[in-house]
């Protein structure tokens, strides 16, 4: 039996959490270069309903010795696939003390247990702020001439300034932007035309599953996320539903999250490894790593986990990948000495613990070189939900907020965003999840301007072409009298807005 905890606090469509990467610098290995050759695979049993999984990490640039295999056998592990050019390894056991075991044999730099519930099927519950568009409001939709039907409503496009980048270019078909999420409805009407079916897959298991519709999310209510996100994203101007900031490249699907709705370890290093390998230019994740809301390095399971999933995006990151994930909505400092961690692990019995976010880590946001995005509402200020925390957020981005809060400017009636939804719908949804896919887009649209750009090229221009953006100070958004939060920081770098809010138009012309 798992705690209730909803896709909306998971998934960072509402609530998560981050901070700086600098704390990872002293991880073994974390900075060994990765060989251009696709990671080996070593097919696994089926595990049984006892089996965990588990990360075991290695030397890089090389599999598994004939050591750590017959240790992992001896310690009643099973290899499901060795990631060798990055040196980790993801094992089923039903041995409890897997990990402890194999952490003392020559070779092996660190292991951990990713989850804390079987592999057996798991119950969830949901809760979100979705309002999906309904049939006659999509008929009645009406937008300027030259504009896809519901672009009306999408005040988040002129807020960055990508209606104006669309009069330039829309992006090229050579760039692909890859949703590692909870899946993508390819067969969208908005999305089909630029989904690219050979950089999708699933990756559920920390396997690559490539049958064809693998990608496609479940039929649960917190599925849609992928597919909202990826409309976000490259919604096509096809005169159909809405538009995307990017409607020009291309948008992959990589499913990391399992019917229940949980994303693990195994699952987000076989995403960030599968992106690299596949030409993929961006990848965007609006999510955190279950079960640990906060990974902390004191912890040898969570030590793992951290070491494994920074060995993956660093390698997409070298193979010309710029990571954009989502800071979280818990509206926390996450620059703060101390916070308190409520709901970890969320698939076990979670307690209070104190941490410090500067040496507990939330995975991806907090992954060396990812660009970490806040929320913005439709007044252009802090989204009332965003984490924040200066030296934490690089960038801002449209997440959308309460119309009590920031309301937008007509012919808008909604302050959040839109986006597709499987079934060929729309729908409108806040929260970080939705800032980060504008940030991919703007980072698609300068590649599509840069093409040799390399991944670092790319964050530099997101960060320089930025709308520098001074702290909200007092920021009160409820206007009770009562200060909500503080932004430390210069215009250029602060707490709130990172660099500032993303700008399309630089992107298509600087």
């Amino acid at each position: 039996m798992t705690a209730p905890r909803t896709c909306s606090r998971r998934l960072v469509a509402l609530p998560l959490g981050m901070v700086m990467a600098t704390a990872l610098a002293f991880l073994p290995n974390v900075t060994a270069s990765a060989a251009d050759a696709v990671p080996t695979a070593t097919v696994a049993t089926t595990a049984d309903a006892t089996s965990l999984s588990y990360i075991v990490n290695v030397a890089t640039g090389r599999g598994p010795s004939t050591t750590v295999k017959k240790a992992i056998a001896d310690a009643g592990g099973t290899i499901v696939i060795s990631y060798d050019r990055i040196g980790v390894i993801v094992v089923h056991s039903s041995n409890r003390d897997f990990a402890r075991t194999v952490r003392k044999v020559p070779g092996v730099q660190s292991a951990g247990v990713t989850r804390n519930a079987p592999l057996a099927a798991q119950s969830t519950t949901e809760a979100g702020a979705t309002r999906v568009l309904s049939a006659k409001e999509v008929a009645s939709a009406q937008s300027a001439e030259g504009q896809d039907p519901l672009e009306s409503s999408q005040w988040d496009l002129p807020a960055i300034k990508a209606d104006k980048s669309h009069e330039k270019t829309l992006g090229s078909r050579d760039v692909t932007v890859a949703v590692i999420d909870t899946g993508v409805d390819d067969t969208h009407p908005d999305l089909a035309p630029n989904f690219n079916r050979e950089a999708s897959v699933n990756c559920v298991s920390g396997k690559p599953d490539t049958a064809d519709g693998a990608w496609r999310p479940s039929a649960s209510e917190g599925a849609a996320h992928g597919t909202h996100v990826a409309g976000v994203i490259a919604a096509a101007k096809n005169g159909i539903g809405m538009t995307g900031v990017a409607p020009g490249v291309r948008v992959a699907g990589i499913k990391v999250s399992d019917p229940e709705d949980y994303v693990y370890t195994e699952a987000v290093v076989c995403g960030f490894v599968w992106a690299a390998e596949h030409h993929v230019d961006v990848t965007n994740n609006s999510y955190y790593t279950d079960p640990w809301n906060f990974n902390c390095l004191d912890d040898p399971d969570q030590r793992a986990l951290v070491d494994a999933t920074t060995r993956a995006s660093r390698y997409a990151e070298r193979k010309g990948t710029v990571n954009v994930a989502a800071a979280g909505n818990e509206s926390r400092d996450l620059d703060a000495d101390s916070l308190t961690d409520p709901a970890s692990p969320n698939d076990g019995t979670p307690g209070d613990r104190v941490i410090d976010p500067h040496k507990c880590l939330v995975l991806p946001p907090q992954l060396p070189g990812v660009v970490t995005v806040a929320a913005t509402g439709a007044k252009g200020i802090k989204s009332s939900f965003s984490n924040y925390g200066l030296n934490v957020i690089d960038i801002a981005a449209p997440g959308g907020d309460s119309p009590l809060y920031q309301p937008p400017a007509a012919p808008a009636t909604d302050g959040r965003i839109l986006g597709t939804m499987p079934g060929g719908t729309w729908a409108y949804k806040k929260g970080t999840s939705m800032a980060s896919p504008h940030v991919a887009g703007v980072a698609a649209l300068i590649k599509s301007t840069h093409p040799h750009a390399t991944a670092g090229q790319v964050k530099a221009l997101l960060y320089s072409q930025a709308d520098a953006t001074p702290c909200t100070d007092p920021y009160d958004i409820d206007s009770d009298g009562k200060i909500d939060a503080v932004c430390k920081g210069p215009k250029n770098h602060n707490g709130f807005y990172g660099r500032g809010i993303v700008n399309a138009l630089n992107a298509v012309t600087k």
